[in-house]
């Protein structure tokens, strides 16, 4: 039975329990309705508890078992009432605070691929994808997922990889290149003979690495827990010196229901739901309370490159002019012009960069697009190429940027390269996190080596992990060491959802990153602005701090409340009642992480 189920029945029992004693007059029916319904719950508490000691860890259990049966065995089963209505109460709000929903990733099977088609002589079949057989070959159009894990046997394209390698540029792909499932092609058909099943093909693994993670989920201790032993300890020490004290068992009792745990169940829950609802206001979803607490004592966060740390676009870098007649301008210019009818990737970071200086684009006569090498056109009278090397005839620039060349009128004229654009906020979010203690930082990314250390210099980031495939990066967090976590993991893309499952904490850019990534996380940034990050740490700290300052206020009032009940002044049902005061202190208290 769910804890709200727990819960509702408890006041449905309460109410029963009254209407026998009041208005049927029947107090010793009544007493037996709170016993059985009191024994029934202890021993439920009794048996969890079991449980829980023999996975190590203690709990408030014990205590709130003590004070149910203390007061039945008096006969203030009244008080017994209350005191199992603020535990189920309290149960169920830890558990809308604190309880993560469980994802099945529909997203990321959907945009799996489902259909191939097969070539068989001169006929082409359209087949599930789990119908592929090895050595089948298939047909992948541009803009089409590749079906499974393949070897190019005609054709050549641009492939997209990022959502698997998170490599951000497109990578070309000619004959005899192997090609992974979940890859996209580009900009012309290739056709790939099969070398694995769909079923152990690349983007299956990534889902299988997802649900295996989350199966695995990080342990973490409840606040409450924390304090759990030392002040059960001590209501037992003051109940038990005040029964041998006044030889009356009542008095024990008396004790242990205004030292029931309610302050410490409720306190903390509350703080974190309202800590919740303020990081939703900011453009976070935090999906448990259990994820704030760790988000509030993180001491390592790792960052995907691609699309995370950097927008997940390439831009103009350089533009070399090899003609003093030519300037930079005219050349860029003359690029874009011919460039303006592709689709290609570079054409569009290219007219993007044209268009951003205000070079007014020129029109294109007898405009060409040559697969896999490029394009030509006239422009202004002149006609220009834009392509690889081999396009234009040229040797290859010493360089692992990515790159294109122009000619104009046959004549070699320059070439251009392209690069990562760095987020802007990036450096201050990373500076700001060490301010909250997030000292280490990690950069993973699938790029390459050379890629990766640019973006991570100009960040400042010394622990970089390059060509990092999804199991690596998982390898990466599985090897810190305790006294570095918990550890974060923030990313956006498909292959960012193992290691955000298997994080202590994932936090996903969820506006324009995978459904996927964003299913697997703890957190989910709305937002495209990686301050959410500091953020989402900022807020946890805050809530966390306001959550342990309610519960040890709740704690302090307690322990007063206690030392007076041991002198005999106070009832149990009237204990039981001044317990509702100190859950109502304690929950003002809380309510405060709602605005920090």
């Amino acid at each position: 039975m769910s804890n709200f189920k727990k819960f509702s029945a408890t006041l449905l029992i309460g109410v029963i329990a009254l209407a026998t004693e009041f208005i049927f007059k029947q107090p010793t029916i009544a007493f037996w309705i709170v016993a059985i319904a009191g024994g029934i719950m202890a021993f439920s508490m009794f048996i969890g508890m079991i449980q829980t000691l023999k996975s190590g860890k203690y709990g408030v259990d014990l205590l709130a078992i003590t004070a149910i049966v203390a007061t039945l065995l008096v006969g203030e089963y009244w008080a017994s009432l209350m005191v199992l209505i603020m535990l189920t109460g309290g149960d169920s709000l830890e558990d809308y605070a604190s309880k993560q929903a469980s994802r099945e990733l529909h997203a990321l099977l959907e945009n799996s691929p489902q259909n191939a088609h097969k070539i068989d002589g001169d006929q082409i079949t359209d087949i599930s994808v789990d119908e592929a057989e090895l050595d089948d070959i298939l047909l992948v159009k541009p803009g089409e997922l590749v079906p499974v894990d393949g070897k190019i046997i005609m054709g050549s394209s641009l492939v997209d990889e990022s959502s698997l390698t998170g490599e951000s540029r497109p990578i070309e792909k000619e004959k005899e290149d192997t090609i992974m499932s979940g890859s996209i092609v580009k900009d012309t058909p290739i056709r790939i003979k099969t070398t694995k099943r769909a079923s152990d093909s690349q983007y299956q693994k990534l889902v299988k690495l997802v649900e295996e993670s989350e199966a695995k989920p990080a342990h973490f201790v409840r606040l409450a827990d924390r304090y759990a032993v030392p002040f059960t300890i001590v209501a037992y020490l003051i109940g038990g010196i005040a029964w041998f004290v006044s030889k009356d068992p009542v008095r024990f009792a008396e004790v242990l229901v205004v030292a029931s745990p309610c302050p410490l169940i409720l306190a903390a829950p509350v703080a974190l739901v309202a800590g919740m609802s303020r990081s939703s206001r900011n453009g976070i979803i935090v999906k448990s309370g259990t994820t704030i607490e760790k988000l509030a004592k993180a001491k390592t966060i790792a960052f995907d490159k691609t699309g995370t740390l950097t927008e997940g676009r390439l831009a103009v870098d350089k533009i070399v002019s090899m003609d003093a007649t030519l300037s930079e301008e005219e050349l860029l210019r003359f690029a874009a012009s011919v460039e303006q009818e592709s689709t290609h990737i570079l054409a569009r970071s290219l007219v993007y960069q044209a268009k951003n200086k205000q070079h007014s684009l020129l029109p294109v006569e007898n405009l060409q697009e040559i697969t896999g090498k490029g394009v030509k056109g006239i422009v202004d009278g002149k006609e220009i190429k834009v392509g690889n090397a081999a396009f234009i005839e040229i040797e290859k620039e010493a360089t692992k940027k990515t790159i294109i060349y122009i000619a104009v009128d046959k004549k070699y004229q320059g070439y251009i390269t392209f690069k990562d654009v760095l987020r802007p906020e990036a450096k201050q979010t990373i500076k700001k996190l060490g301010q909250l203690g997030l000292d280490d930082v990690i950069m993973l990314t699938g790029d390459s080596v050379d890629v990766a250390n640019q973006i991570a210099n100009a960040l400042e980031i010394t622990n970089v992990h390059a060509k990092c495939l999804p199991e690596e990066k998982i390898q990466v967090l599985n090897s810190l060491e305790e006294s570095k976590r918990p550890a974060i993991m923030v990313g956006d893309g498909v292959n960012d959802a193992p290691a955000l499952a298997i994080a202590d904490i994932g936090i996903a850019m969820g506006e324009n990153g995978s459904t996927a990534a964003s299913e697997s996380a703890d957190a989910v940034i709305l937002k495209d602005d990686l301050t959410r990050v500091f953020e989402a740490v900022r807020v946890s700290k805050d809530t966390m701090r306001i959550a342990q300052q309610s519960v040890l206020i709740g704690i302090f009032i307690c322990v007063i409340l206690m030392l007076i009940a041991s002198t005999g002044v106070i009832p149990a049902l009237l204990g039981a009642a001044l317990q509702e005061v100190v859950d109502t202190v304690a929950i003002l208290s809380a309510l405060r992480a709602r605005r920090g």
